[in-house]
């Protein structure tokens, strides 16, 4: 009974959703909906499983976990960026917020993430037992 009510909700709020959008311009929509999975299937997909496939295969074991973590931060790094880089003054003024260097911080973010899987990896690489040894 308890998921037929949730169902019975979340279909309601998603109804609400369509009615909220009726007004909107549809085709800027749906061309906005169609765009994400097709750049994300067709580029960012076949990218990252490339890169993961060279990292897989292409560097010593000590080095894989912590070149794939600093990959994926950077990924996520990206995307969070991506708003202010792409537009930075879409939106109403917030002092203190848009008047901000945003490469400069997303570089430094990147180059602490990568500087960090360095000292990891260095260290995973120094530490493991060497066979015979």
């Amino acid at each position: 009974m308890t998921r037929l009510v949730l169902g019975a909700i979340g279909v309601a709020f998603g109804l609400w959703g369509v009615f909220l959008l009726l007004p909107q311009d549809l085709p800027a929509i749906g061309l906005w909906l169609l765009a994400g999975p097709v750049v994300h299937d067709a580029l960012v997909a076949p990218l990252v499983g490339g890169i993961g496939l060279l990292v897989g295969r292409g560097l010593p074991r000590p080095w894989r976990g912590p070149v794939a973590a600093a990959a994926v931060l950077t990924g996520v790094l990206g995307l969070l960026a991506v708003p202010l880089l792409w537009r930075p003054f879409a939106g109403p003024a917030n002092p203190g917020l848009l008047d901000r260097p945003y490469w400069a911080g997303l570089l430094a973010a990147v180059g602490l993430v990568w500087a960090t899987a360095l000292v990891v990896g260095a260290v995973r690489h120094v530490s493991r037992p060497r066979p015979g040894g």
